[in-house]
């Protein structure tokens, strides 16, 4: 999603020419039953997610936000039928484009979290909330992960979080995956001025809880049968002992 972007970040910031980005198309979906649910799993998406590309209508159907969000349903169901969770696909920001300057800068994410942390808030209180971002999406997350209710966050083919360790985020717990087939991990991670969003998280010196993702590719961690979703979904359900380390 970001190759093209921030392969180009030093000529957008000379240029400021902007691709507009996909209209206000928002909308929020429940997988399960929230109103039992002990744990609630946020699936928060990148950059050029619509309502028309949020559910199906791809050979990968997984790689949606609402196919993703079924997928960690399916998993969690797996690994214990009797788990009481509910998994949101939640598409409640403006995503940006792809090719666009607003994609390597903060603004779209900070408005996000805003309305992340009030769906948290509203919605979700009293819940064991987890945050499962991807992409730009894990943006959006780290802005609103210092705001109360959220027990964990996961990231996965993040192009930086916008801080420079991840103590920055206060005591939520942050894990960390990149599959070994992601080209988000031959991408520079760095900042210009206000473009880029900083280090990468996966690197140990960030200090993040790294998680297995396999071979995972940039739009793959929410695949059936992969090793990234098994550990997505345990840090869901809150059985971060049985997550398999990267």
């Amino acid at each position: 999603m970001f190759r093209r972007a921030l392969a180009v970040v030093t000529a957008a910031a000379l240029t400021y020419v902007i691709v507009p980005a996909p209209p206000g198309d928002r909308v929020v979906r429940i997988y399960g039953d929230l109103r039992t649910a002990e744990h609630v799993a946020v699936v928060v998406p990148g950059s050029d997610t619509t309502v028309a590309s949020f559910d199906g209508g791809r050979a990968k159907a997984y790689s949606t936000p609402g196919g993703g969000a079924k997928a960690v349903l399916a998993e969690a169901r797996a690994l214990d039928p009797g788990a009481r969770l509910a998994v949101v696909a939640w598409l409640g920001y403006d995503s940006p484009a792809t090719v666009s300057l607003e994609v390597v800068t903060s603004g779209a994410a900070e408005r996000g979290a805003v309305a992340l942390r009030r769906y948290i808030a509203e919605t979700l209180a009293g819940k064991q909330v987890s945050l499962l971002c991807h992409s730009y999406g894990s943006v959006v997350c780290a802005k609103a992960a210092p705001g109360p209710g959220v027990a964990s966050m996961a990231v996965v083919g993040s192009p930086g979080l916008g801080v420079s360790a991840a103590s920055e985020l206060g005591d939520v717990p942050l894990w960390v995956g990149s599959g070994s087939r992601d080209w988000m991990r031959d991408v520079p991670k760095l900042r210009i001025g206000p473009l880029g969003f900083g280090p990468d998280p996966v690197d140990p010196s960030f200090g993040a809880r790294l998680f297995a993702a396999g071979d995972a590719g940039h739009s793959d961690y929410f695949a059936p049968g992969g090793v990234s979703l098994r550990n997505l979904t345990l840090i869901a359900l809150g059985r971060t002992g049985e997550v398999s380390r990267g």
